[in-house]
């Protein structure tokens, strides 16, 4: 029993570090301020990329031009090739909008080689704006419907803190045992890997981003070298949050992420392998293509999420069956203390999620399949399979197909 209790007491060290000193990722902090009074509203350009999103349009794209905004508001859908009709569904719910005006459509030109999908037709809508460009501009996602007063707050929040980049993680549809265990998880693993607090502290070189609602300053974006520098990034949000935080103005840009429970996705999330496929594009693109990342992934999801049931169960059943020994005692406590602690972390992330509390216990379920999740990602990639999005597959961050 000696190396279960050793374990054990390896995983509670980390989980009291984790608790105590890694930003308060836990916390769910902070969210967005309410809309601000007496403010010079400037004007801002929505730039939406879709491609073939006819059937989710409807739930998501007259919230964005129903806006309760003071300033101008111009909506740029950007068709990326889609075959679904798209557009044709874009423009029939601005003729049935009162603001149907704010809606341009754009043809997204082919994508060149180098370039990913989203960021090619991101870069389509920023040229396509550039004519009375904003000094604001709004990246969000065809599936992301927006509460009326959403565009107002982020623009509050980006004047009042004075930040080049305001970004919300959105809410995740969450319906069937498995979503509601693996999105509110998931969540919880990117505040985890990207603590918000730090994202928003100027000395820190943490970054990061939401790509589903992204407001940032056209004069940062552009200091900081463009869409262009980021061009073949599969995870866009993060290496855009990156790029204006080292480059968006002198001495490093300020970029900003928070929660929310008025912007949400519309996209159904109601099995195991919708999550599933969300995961695999882009796990092993996170560790860098490396082998040796992804073993020491697994080594240390294990350790910190599996390791403190293990050992308390094992300990516990030593203690029940053989009255056990001080090792088997310390391998039942310390793991279940560790599993405590991780439970207690995430239960604020289950309650924005409206799930019952007892799900935070299976934490460690989610991190196996989350583990075993970002294996198969690599795998995949080995076959010439990495980051298969709606008929385009992305091998080591380049188009292919």
């Amino acid at each position: 029993m000696l190396i279960p209790a050793v374990a054990g007491i390896l995983a509670l060290l980390i989980w009291m570090v984790l608790w105590f000193w890694h930003g308060g990722f836990w916390k769910l902090e902070p969210f967005l301020p309410q809309r601000g009074e007496n403010l010079s509203w400037p004007a801002v350009d929505v730039i939406i990329p879709a491609r073939d999103e006819a059937d989710i349009l409807p739930h998501a794209l007259p919230t964005v031009l129903g806006q309760d905004y003071p300033g101008k508001v111009r909506v740029f859908l950007v068709n990326d090739q889609s075959r679904d009709g798209t557009a044709e569904v874009a423009r029939q719910l601005a003729d049935a909008s009162p603001c149907g005006e704010r809606l341009v459509i754009v043809e997204s030109a082919s994508r060149p080689k180098g370039w990913t999908g989203k960021l090619w037709a991101l870069q389509q809508g920023i040229k396509a704006s550039e004519t009375h460009a904003a000094s604001l501009v709004l990246f969000t996602d065809a599936d992301i419907a927006h509460e009326k007063s959403s565009l107002a707050r982020l623009v509050t929040q980006s004047l009042q803190g004075d930040y080049d980049l305001v970004s919300l993680m959105a809410r995740l549809q969450a319906s069937g045992f498995w979503s509601r265990l693996l999105v509110p998880a998931f969540v919880y693993f990117f505040a985890m890997l990207y603590p918000f607090k730090r994202i928003a502290d100027s000395r820190s070189r943490c970054a990061g981003a939401a790509g589903g609602c992204v407001l940032l300053r056209r004069r940062a974006l552009k200091k900081a070298g463009g869409l262009p520098a980021i061009a073949g990034a599969l995870i866009d949000d993060c290496s855009l949050g990156r790029l204006i935080k080292r480059h968006g103005r002198s001495g490093g840009g300020r970029i900003w992420l928070g929660f929310t429970r008025e912007v949400v996705s519309m996209r159904p999330c109601t099995d195991l392998s919708t999550v599933w496929r969300m995961v695999v594009r882009t796990a092993f693109v996170q560790l860098h293509h490396s082998w040796l990342l992804l073993l020491g992934t697994v080594f240390g999801m294990s350790l910190v999420f599996l390791v403190p049931p293990l050992c308390f169960f094992v300990g516990g059943w030593d203690l029940i069956l053989h009255n056990g020994n001080v090792a088997a005692g310390l391998s039942a406590i310390s793991g279940g203390v560790a599993w405590a602690v991780m439970t207690r972390t995430f239960r604020p992330m289950i309650r924005l999620y409206r799930q019952p509390l007892c799900m935070a216990w299976l934490l460690p379920l989610a991190a196996y399949l989350y583990t075993v999740m970002t294996v198969d990602s690599a795998l995949r990639f080995l076959r010439g399979e990495g980051g298969a999005w709606k008929g385009r597959t992305y091998e080591g961050g380049a188009p292919q197909g």
